[in-house]
């Protein structure tokens, strides 16, 4: 797994690499633009609306969303991805943390109308993320939505076939996303649906 080094090293060459992983139809980021698209559409359902955005890097989505007259506050944890993102998003609130510690105090009194999150979340352990999502849970205003792109499948076993799969290049060290699992573990917490995009990936919209 990279560290913020790593990250920051990675910052320059990350949307090439994504790119060339995407268009080869290869884990881990088979799907990627349809995933980023399917998000868009839906924070575009609502005009100007406030968008917490974990896990930016660059900005590829969010700057298209401030683009279109949104609000952004951006949580990153890599300078050098806040610096590139930056610059396509000079008014942005961005903030450089790192999600292991929860949350930024800044934001904890805040409301969102969409909180997204694309190819982030999986650096934290599937118990880890469980309790970070009900963290954001209560920042949304109440028709709000958290919108979840990511390496993802649906059961455990599709997982452990993309494994197989990928056996060259797999990442032992991040924790993918299980629909099943993560049905289970909100139980009636709150509600939440995914949806498959490709062979290693897709969205999660979870609402209050």
């Amino acid at each position: 797994m990279l560290n913020k080094q790593g990250f920051d090293l990675w910052a320059n060459e990350y949307d090439q690499t994504v790119q060339i992983s995407e268009e080869s139809n290869l884990y881990p980021f088979a799907g990627y633009k349809e995933i980023l698209n399917t998000i868009f559409n839906e924070v575009m359902q609502t005009k100007q609306s406030k968008v917490l955005d974990i896990g930016f890097g660059t900005g590829v989505l969010t700057s298209k969303l401030y683009e279109n007259g949104h609000q952004i506050d951006d949580i990153d944890f890599s300078g050098e991805m806040i610096a590139i993102a930056q610059s396509k998003m000079p008014q942005a609130n961005l903030i450089e943390w790192d999600i292991s510690n929860g949350l930024p105090e800044e934001i904890l009194t805040n409301k969102y109308d969409a909180i997204v999150s694309t190819y982030a979340l999986h650096h934290l352990t599937d118990e880890a993320k469980i309790t970070f999502i009900q963290k954001l849970l209560l920042l949304l205003n109440n028709d709000g939505q958290i919108l979840i792109g990511d390496i993802a499948f649906q059961t455990r076993e599709n997982l452990d076939k993309c494994r197989k799969e990928s056996a060259g290049y797999w990442d032992d060290d991040e924790f993918y996303f299980v629909a099943d699992e993560i049905y289970s573990a909100f139980g009636d917490v709150c509600t939440s649906e995914f949806y498959p995009i490709s062979h290693c990936g897709g969205v999660f919209i979870i609402t209050k």
